[in-house]
């Protein structure tokens, strides 16, 4: 009777031997879509990309579509952008490229705007790229490299709140752009509200 029963739970899970007994019925679905999952307390993926478009959708409109950008090589050729700081002021441990990478992506894609991978807060992005440039000025006996035409800097800022058992955060994104001589010719911000009721304790 137990061979029996073996053989057939071996028989069922036959099929899945691959993807295991129970498979966890796992599957893609689009980051920027709303079925990917939304939590109260920390940010998804969902916020950064609503956070990026909007300030994407900015840039564009008020800078470069209005032809406000400047590049010091003259007219006609890409502006040169660093990244500044961007400060974490939430209580979670994020990795802001997850905003700023959406923004320069967007931006050189225009063909209006390069982002400099040697010059930035921290240090440079592109370890190598700075190690060649000093290379070439070296070799040169020349500075090969200018100072960028802005700079992104930012903030991302964190409130919560609670009544009963509904929670709220509210995420507020807000970045400036700056030229050299400290004057920010675009700002803007973007805040996201969620909110959630805690289950009770228990079932």
């Amino acid at each position: 009777m137990k061979n029996a029963i073996l053989s057939l739970l071996l028989a069922a899970c036959a099929p899945a031997l691959f993807t295991g007994c129970g498979s966890s019925g796992a599957q893609h679905v689009d980051s920027g879509s709303s079925r990917t999952l939304l939590g109260v307390g920390k940010l998804n993926m969902q916020d950064w990309n609503m956070a990026a478009e909007k300030m994407i959708t900015s840039l564009i409109d008020d800078l470069i579509n209005a032809g406000k950008l400047q590049s010091a090589d003259g007219p006609g050729k890409p502006a040169i952008l660093a990244i500044s700081r961007i400060v974490n002021n939430t209580a979670q441990q994020i990795d802001t490229d997850l905003l700023i990478k959406q923004i320069r992506v967007a931006l050189n894609k225009t063909g209006k705007v390069v982002t400099s991978t040697t010059m930035g807060f921290g240090g440079p992005e592109d370890p190598l790229a700075k190690d060649a440039q000093q290379e070439k000025e070296i070799a040169g006996n020349q500075r090969t490299s200018r100072r960028p035409d802005y700079t992104l800097s930012g903030k991302i800022i964190e409130d919560r709140a609670r009544e009963g058992n509904v929670r709220e955060s509210t995420y507020s994104f807000q970045l400036s752009l700056s030229t050299p001589d400290g004057l920010a010719v675009w700002e803007d911000l973007k805040n996201i509200t969620k909110q959630g009721k805690r289950p009770n304790a228990g079932w």
